[in-house]
């Protein structure tokens, strides 16, 4: 009888270690895969990475491979989640079958960064720069942008405009601003994340924003578009540009702010479903000192996840809305104001 208890007791101790790794292999196997927008890549890679190692047996995974790619993999549900610089049009979200919920999680700016030698300091009329990207100014030393720079020596050189080949949220929010200030951008080329860039020898297509910003480098003359934190990341020249009040102003953290500020966000719920409508947008900010191209930036997440994973998603996004926030302005972004955090938090308990 003593032989039977002994061995009934190493089987249920056997069961009870074998029952504790299992749980524990499940635990280390917790992942989530999200891609998406390169605009918040550099912060989204910091957060993961940390949230990663204060969370034993969870991995977060972003692959950064524009907002185009991440809304079809967030439709075909190859990721658990997915980023997006241009959120979801009402279309998109009708095609996910679990539910979608956008959350705004951070915030940045578009800039204009050029290689021109011997010039550090660049003005750029908001006349102007739409017509650099219609391929209507064609030379540097145009009259128009040499009004707006008296003591600087613009070469007599072409423009060469360097400009997304792939699907991008920083196209979108890009062209949407210069939608919003010139009719014939917006008639011509108009708003999206793959724009119909004029067909002309002074357009050159690279690939993400490390693309833009190795070819502007590497072409004396060019001019491209990326995002603020990337360019201070890598200390890249970006141009002041003339807001709606007539001033010129760089981008940074404060002016970012100023842009954000007066955001409007809609008072209805998504399309076919209750969860708050979260797309809001800036085009053309008024205020004074407001950098004129900046927004947000969205997570896409599935309202019906798994249980595990929807614990660990909101888990995230509460980290991302605290913690990260913190390392917002150091890595080039705009920290998220309250009353959006607030918006963030209530959406994010809808992830079940």
């Amino acid at each position: 009888m003593k032989l039977f208890t002994n061995k009934a007791k190493s089987l249920l101790l056997a069961g009870t270690l074998m029952g504790a790794m299992t749980s524990l292999t499940a635990q280390a196997d917790m992942k989530l895969i999200g891609s998406g927008a390169s605009f918040p890549a550099p912060i989204y890679s910091k957060w993961f990475k940390d949230f990663s190692k204060e969370h034993d047996g969870v991995r977060v995974d972003y692959q950064s491979k524009g907002s185009g790619g991440g809304i079809s993999d967030f439709i075909n549900e190859t990721v658990d989640f997915a980023a997006s610089d241009a959120a979801m049009k009402d279309e998109e979200i009708a095609k996910v079958n679990k539910g979608t919920i956008l959350l705004p999680m951070t915030a940045g700016e578009v800039v204009l960064t050029f290689n021109l030698d011997g010039v550090t300091s660049l003005n750029l009329p908001r006349d102007v720069y739409p017509e650099i990207f219609m391929g209507k100014i064609t030379q540097w030393n145009d009259p128009k942008i040499q009004a707006a720079n008296p003591n600087v020596t613009l070469p007599e050189k072409r423009i060469t405009v360097v400009v997304r080949a792939d699907s991008s949220g920083t196209s979108y929010v890009f062209t949407n601003h210069l939608s919003a200030i010139s009719d014939a951008f917006k008639e011509t080329v108009g708003t999206a994340k793959s724009p119909n860039w004029p067909n002309a020898g002074t357009f050159v297509k690279a690939p993400k924003n490390d693309g833009i910003a190795a070819t502007v480098k590497q072409t004396p003359g060019a001019i491209g578009y990326v995002e603020y934190g990337f360019a201070k990341l890598t200390k890249l020249p970006t141009a002041k540009l003339e807001n709606q009040k007539g001033n010129f102003i760089e981008a940074g953290s404060e002016s970012g702010a100023q842009a954000l500020a007066s955001t409007p966000f809609p008072t209805t719920n998504l399309p076919n479903s209750d969860v708050p409508d979260l797309r809001g947008w800036v085009t053309d900010p008024s205020s004074e000192e407001a950098y004129p191209i900046a927004s947000f930036t969205w997570l896409l997440v599935y309202k019906d996840m798994d249980d595990e994973k929807a614990k660990v998603m909101r888990d995230l996004i509460e980290y991302m809305v605290t913690t990260g926030q913190k390392s917002a302005d150091s890595l080039g972004y705009i920290p998220l104001p309250e009353n959006v955090i607030e918006k963030v938090r209530n959406a994010a308990k809808m992830i079940q």
